[in-house]
């Protein structure tokens, strides 16, 4: 019993940022989440040591039962076409479970606001969140791996934006074992 009192405070606790993020993006978000009436789930470097205000974006997973009225409202919010959102197929490797989404990557560079938005049918809620936890309690060498690779990339430019890529998969897939995660984007 106490372990699942711990994964759904873990899970409840992915609805606040552990980390400050910009003002601009604070307010992006809160008037997004009012717009769209849903709650938003926190992911990724905005959870962990090696965010890096103004340069690391904030992920966002919204779980919904209808992704079509989601996807809608955000294209109308956002003034994008909805063919822009897409269409994703995830095979998580804790437990091998096939999960359908979308995705959309948000950037507003004169606010400096970088956010991905990721919209899933309620029913993927407990393995996506079960996924995106086991990528944020990460051991300390990985954190100072990622944290040290940010570094170089954002604030030494000793790095290019492809090399930064393929050691940032490297680290979160090869050193942690995730090796099996399947992510398409169609």
């Amino acid at each position: 019993m106490n372990n699942n009192n711990n994964n759904n405070n873990n899970k409840t606790s992915m609805n606040v940022t552990k980390n400050k993020i910009p003002e601009h993006t604070n307010k992006f978000l809160n008037n997004l989440s009012e717009y769209l009436q849903t709650q938003f789930y926190f992911f990724g470097s905005v959870q962990r040591y090696d965010y890096f205000p103004q340069h690391s974006d904030v992920d966002v997973d919204i779980f919904t039962d209808n992704e079509k009225s989601i996807i809608n409202k955000l294209s109308n919010y956002l003034q994008i076409d909805k063919k822009q959102i897409k269409k994703i197929v995830w095979k998580t490797p804790e437990n091998n479970k096939i999960i359908y989404g979308y995705k959309y990557y948000y950037k507003n560079e004169i606010l400096n606001i970088m956010v991905e938005i990721s919209i899933y049918n309620e029913k993927y809620k407990n393995a996506v969140l079960e996924s995106h936890e086991y990528k944020t309690n990460l051991p300390l060498h990985i954190i100072i791996l990622l944290y040290l690779l940010k570094l170089l990339y954002y604030k030494l430019n000793f790095i290019d934006r492809t090399t930064y890529g393929n050691y940032k998969k490297y680290i979160l897939n090869d050193l942690i074992n995730y090796k099996n995660n399947i992510f398409i984007t169609i």
